[in-house]
Order: C-alpha cells, then structure tokens, then sequence
C-alpha cells in the first residue's frame, strides 16, 4: 500500500480536472490528478470537430487541438498525476482531512488531502432508461460509443442509421455518418423543441437534408439478431405516443442521443447534497458541495454545452480550493441562496455570499423570445432563450448587495414585463 499526502486531490482527467489541476498548481498547492483511463484528456480526445476554445483560448478549435493545449500547460508546470487508476472510495475523516482510495495496477493508493476537486464527468443515458419496448439487436449504440467507434477507430458501425434524441453528440454524430456515406434515416426527437445548439440543427441537419421529427417517439425496436427498423409515433402534451400515428422507419442501427447525466455515484455514497433538477451537486460560489472542501466541476456539476464553460469552472474550483486549504475552510458572512423562478428549469451556483463576482450558469424550462434574463436588480434583454443554449451571465457584488434578500430569484421575464 502507497501512503501520500496532497492539499489537493482531482478526480478525473477530462477539460475540467485538467484546468483544475494546471490552476491548484499555479496557486502552489501540491496537487495530484488521478483518471481511470490510460491516457489524459477524457471526451475531447474523439471529438474532431471544430467548436472547442472559442471562449477559453479565443480560437476555434477541435475538441483533440482544445485538449493537447491543456496537457501541454500541466506538462509543463508539473502536476503529478495517476493513470489507470480507479478511485474505489472517498472517507472523510474530519471537517479538513479527506482519504482518497486508489486502485492501480502498482498497487493501492492511499492519498490523504485537505480538498478533493471531483471531475469525473458525466454518462450517457441508455436505451433501458427511454422505456423503450422490443427486441434488443446488434446495431444499438449511444453516441459516444459512435463517436469512439468513427473517430478514434475508423469504423462506420452501420449504413442506414436512425438517431433518438437530438443531444449535440447526436447530431454531430448524424453529420459524421452522413460525410462517411451513411444513410441518416431521421433524428427522433420526443420534445417539440431540439436538445442540441441551434446551430448544430443548422450544420449538421439542415445542411445535410436529414430529417428531424419533433414532438416524436420510437415505441418499438424491430429486429432479430441486427436492427431492422424502428416504429415512431408522434406524442401528446403529457408525452404519451398517440397510436393512430405509428410508422416504420427500416434502418440497421440506432443511435441514442437523450442527454448525459452527472456521474456521481462516488460523491452519493457520502451523502452528498443534490439538486433533483441537475441531477448533481448542491454548491457555493466556489462549487464546493455540502461537505466541506469537496469541489466539483465541468460535467460532474452540470452538463455544460461548451467545454470551456468546464474548464472555466475546474479554475474557479481550484482557487476554492486554495482559500479552503489557507483557511481551513471557506470564510464567509452569510450565504444568499439561488432559486429558480419563471421559466428556469436550474440555476448554478445554488448559494452565493456577495464577496466576489460570480459566474451563474442556467437552463430554461421552455424556448422563449423577446425576454429579459433577471437576477436581483440585473435585467438583461435576450432575443430568444432555449433549454439546450445554457444561459451564463456574471454577477457583479454590486448586484448581489443591492438585493437586500436572502433569496435571490432568477427568472425569464416577457418583454412586455
């Protein structure tokens, strides 16, 4: 057994725990990073595609160029860091000491710290969770696991292909198979608005003329031992598939596409707080969660549409990180708590102290134009806002003492308002 002894420990090597890791140790703290995988860089690795570091690095780039640029940056500040490493368990010992328990092949680690930045993103959700009826066939695949397929390994895992949901992966999925050749049957979408970017509809639908049926379901799966087809039928208000409307699409492979899901089955073992609107951790300013110096960021905290918008909260982590570890805590007055209002399905963080500016991220409830976006006494005119573009506006302490509350409302409001 390996004993170390760290003021910082990041879970998870993607955008998020690798930004985290290059800030704690600009900040001076001793920081290990530890991934399961046995390279550095996590999703963006098969992500060819353009779309990465606009905001972040101010270029436009692939999701493999994004990565490098950050593992060039620890390389050579020298964070220390563990590959093929399983983290079996979290133990907190006492408010300030923490036991991270490793498992690699050298043996198990075990690595006590004051803080722990937890970034080990997210899951995609499976076919069994979409109540999906008929048989189960080869030809059946999330889209990350097509993306790996088609860009890390070449292969184009069918020729006629139909896609449930329209996540960003999906459709950025659906255009890749159209440039490899592949028939892109149709992209089945059960809500009467798209799940990804707009401008993922436009390039990568639109521009190839595949066909996207919102307000639609797949009830059925056909097929023996390979996909044959796929019945859909449209749905009703409460989502329910009226069955005068069924048709057949014949394809030989099914891309699922239905979202992605904080992966925290770690932090829930220690009974961490959570937000049933997330699906992940309850946290502060500095994304600490409801133990203290337990930080989370990048898709762990909220499934981000932008990898920069991860990295950006693996930094802000990491300088949580470093008053918690100079402090013995994070010192504050008071908290004033976030709540969704009108038309906000969640907003993050949930609590705020007003003693530092504040970056707030926050999904819509159902599309809307012509609406201001208002927090405390802050308005801000939007021309239209949709549950896929995630809103991210800061907050200035001005704003948060101006609000006398200890509730802080954040709400979508009509123009005419």
């Amino acid at each position: 057994m390996i004993e170390e002894k760290k003021e910082v420990v990041v879970i998870g090597a993607g955008p998020a725990g690798i930004a985290a890791a290059i800030r704690a140790r600009q900040l001076g703290l001793e920081t290990i990073l530890i991934e399961s995988r046995d390279v550095l860089g996590g999703i963006p690795l098969q992500c060819i595609h353009p779309g990465f570091g606009i905001h972040y690095f101010g270029e436009d780039l692939t999701g493999g160029e994004f990565i490098q640029r950050l593992i060039d940056k620890m390389h050579g500040i020298g964070v220390n860091y563990i590959l093929n490493a399983y983290v079996h368990s979290i133990e907190i010992d006492s408010y300030i000491e923490k036991m991270v328990n490793v498992v690699t092949p050298n043996g198990v680690h075990k690595i006590c710290t004051k803080t722990i930045i937890y970034a080990a993103g997210a899951r995609e959700r499976h076919l069994f969770e979409l109540n999906i009826f008929g048989e189960r066939p080869d030809g059946i695949y999330t889209a990350g696991e097509a993306q790996t397929i088609m860009d890390l390994y070449g292969v184009l895992p069918g020729e006629n292909i139909v896609v449930i949901g329209s996540g960003d992966v999906g459709l950025i999925m659906a255009r890749r198979f159209a440039l490899e050749g592949a028939n892109v049957r149709a992209v089945i979408e059960i809500m009467p608005y798209p799940g990804g970017l707009m401008r993922n509809i436009v390039q990568c639908l639109r521009d190839f003329n595949i066909p996207l049926y919102l307000g639609h379901a797949v009830t059925e799966i056909i097929g023996g031992r390979r996909v044959e087809a796929v019945r859909v039928a449209k749905v009703d208000e409460d989502m329910r598939p009226i069955k005068s409307t069924e048709f057949e699409i014949p394809c030989d492979t099914i891309v699922i596409a239905a979202g992605l899901t904080p992966n925290i089955d770690l932090l829930e073992k220690i009974g961490i707080a959570i937000d049933y609107r997330t699906k992940g951790p309850i946290v502060n300013e500095l994304f600490e969660t409801s133990i203290p110096g337990l930080f989370v960021a990048g898709n762990a905290l909220v499934i981000n549409d932008l990898v920069d918008y991860a990295a950006e909260q693996g930094e802000v982590a990491a300088e949580g990180a470093k008053i918690f570890v100079e402090n013995d805590g994070i010192p504050t007055k008071s908290w004033k708590r976030i709540e969704p209002g009108r038309n906000v399905r969640f907003a993050i963080p949930h609590y705020i102290s007003g003693e530092r500016d504040v970056m707030l991220y926050a999904r819509v409830q159902k599309p809307e134009n012509d609406v201001y976006i208002s927090i405390a006494n802050l308005k801000i005119k939007m021309h239209n806002v949709r549950p896929a573009e995630m809103i991210r506006v800061k907050i200035s302490t001005k704003i948060i003492a101006e609000s006398r509350n200890t509730v802080i409302p954040v709400e979508v409001i009509p123009h005419e308002f």
